[in-house]
C-alpha cells in the first residue's frame, strides 16, 4: 500500500483491518529490537473520560533499549522524546500506520552526538514499517 513521510513521522496505508495491522505493527517492531512500554487504546479512553465515540485508534510507546541507552548517555534530556511513539488506526476498510521519525525528534534537542542513534532508529523504523503486510 501507498506510504508517506511527514515532518514528524513515516506513515503507510494497509489493505488490513485495525486488529490485524496492530498486531503486525507490534510483531515488525519486536523483529527491528523494539519492545512495546505502554499501549494506549484511544478509543476506550476518549469513550471512558468524556463519553465520545472515536475510531479505534492505539498509541503505541516502542523503545529499542540498547538505542535508548546509547542516547541517554549523550544528553539526558533526550527522555523528553522517549519512546517513539507509533500510532495504529483504522481508515475506512483499511488501517493507517505512522511512526515519529527519530531523525526529526532528535533534531529538537540540538545535539550532534545523537545524530548517529536516531539515524538507526529511524532506519529500524523504516524496516518494521515496510516489513507490514
Amino acid at each position: 500500500m501507498s506510504s508517506q513521510s511527514t515532518g514528524a513521522g513515516m506513515s503507510r496505508r494497509l489493505a488490513l483491518p485495525y486488529a490485524e495491522a496492530l498486531t503486525k505493527t507490534k510483531a515488525a517492531l519486536r523483529t527491528e529490537g523494539f519492545g512495546v512500554l505502554t499501549e494506549i487504546d484511544v478509543r476506550a479512553t476518549l469513550q471512558e473520560k468524556i463519553g465520545v465515540d472515536f475510531r479505534e485508534y492505539t498509541i503505541i510507546g516502542a523503545c529499542n533499549p540498547p538505542l535508548a541507552h546509547r542516547a541517554l548517555q549523550s544528553d539526558l534530556s533526550v527522555g523528553l522524546l522517549l519512546p517513539c511513539n507509533v500510532i495504529v488506526y483504522a481508515d475506512g476498510d483499511g488501517s493507517v500506520v505512522s511512526m515519529f521519525d527519530p531523525e526529526a525528534g532528535m533534531a529538537l534537542a540540538g545535539s550532534p552526538a545523537l545524530d548517529a542513534v536516531a539515524h538507526e532508529a529511524r532506519e529500524r523504523l523504516q524496516r518494521a514499517l515496510a516489513s507490514i503486510e
